[in-house]
């Protein structure tokens, strides 16, 4: 398979990318406010639905010249999608600080070159090797501010970053073949299905939503969902996973920012520092990028 050719649309996918973290922390605000009136899975569920179908509404003619070997990689993206967006919705709504939330889950990005290299034979630079310790170093400060343990929110997004590592590769590779419009719409349709089917038996439906709760789980469709993720799949279309990374890295600092602004979030030392160490870690192992970027400015 061809490489994708970074220099193809370099500006466009860095401008696509920086909207997206800027959405992409939006989203965090968005879905601590929906969860006040909705049960995790059941609102991830209908949230991704409404998207997809959104999505989907624009992409019936590219729905419908897609194979069936594209269907199946469409989806099959959307089962790891599904996976790694019900612990970080889990992680969400345990989660007692947001920033500290948005510094663990953006481990993921550390991971991208891990995984790129266990799944696809890719071999990662060597300052991912350095970046991991002060990654961990990072997390290790974070759970000592809960005392000497790791709460249940951070192992749960752990475990979503792990996950959605796992998704910035596939879906770089199957958006060369899918366009993104489609891969998109099919992905989000098949979590809203598989996180909405699997609330059914475990979560208390609420009888009926507040107009507060309606009014942000429409904002984490149209903004944090719908226009979020394709501009995403997208963009990633136009460079690479690592390159892509790079500006990725930067939803955790407008999480804590936002999050700072609208729940009045501070953080203490050992919070700060475990934060700025895994922010650090993800410059070390993307700094032959980060150079890049900069020198082709």
């Amino acid at each position: 398979m061809t490489p994708v050719d970074p220099t193809r649309s370099p500006l466009r996918a860095d401008f696509m990318l920086l909207l997206v973290t800027l959405l992409a922390a939006a989203g965090w605000i968005f879905s601590k406010e929906a969860l006040a009136g909705m049960p995790p899975l059941l609102f991830i569920g209908t949230r991704f639905l409404m998207a997809g179908g959104i999505l989907a509404l624009f992409a019936l003619a590219s729905l419908r010249r897609l194979s069936l070997a594209d269907w199946r990689l469409a989806a099959g993206v959307g089962l790891i999608f599904s996976g790694a967006i019900a612990l970080w919705v889990f992680g969400l709504h345990h989660s007692r600080h947001l920033g500290e939330s948005a510094f663990i889950n953006s481990l993921g990005i550390l991971l991208v070159p891990v995984v790129a290299r266990l799944m696809f034979g890719d071999r990662p630079p060597s300052s991912t090797w350095i970046a991991l310790p002060v990654a961990l170093i990072g997390f290790a400060l974070l759970s000592l501010n809960a005392g000497f343990r790791i709460e249940t929110s951070q192992w749960l997004m752990v475990g979503a970053a792990a996950g959605f590592s796992l998704l910035i590769n596939t879906n770089a590779r199957v958006v060369r073949r899918v366009p993104a419009l489609p891969l998109t719409a099919i992905q989000l349709v098949v979590v809203g299905l598989m996180l909405t089917l699997a609330s059914l038996p475990i979560e208390p439906w609420p009888a009926e939503l507040s107009a507060t709760t309606l009014g942000w789980l429409a904002a984490s469709v149209l903004f944090a969902s719908t226009l979020r993720f394709f501009l995403q799949v997208h963009a990633q279309g136009l460079t690479t996973p690592s390159h892509a990374a790079v500006i990725l890295m930067l939803e955790a600092v407008w999480t804590a920012l936002m999050a700072a602004w609208w729940f009045e979030e501070s953080m203490t030392l050992l919070q700060l520092t475990g934060c700025s160490l895994i922010f650090t870690a993800l410059l070390i192992n993307r700094w032959y990028w980060v150079r890049r970027l900069f020198k082709r400015r």
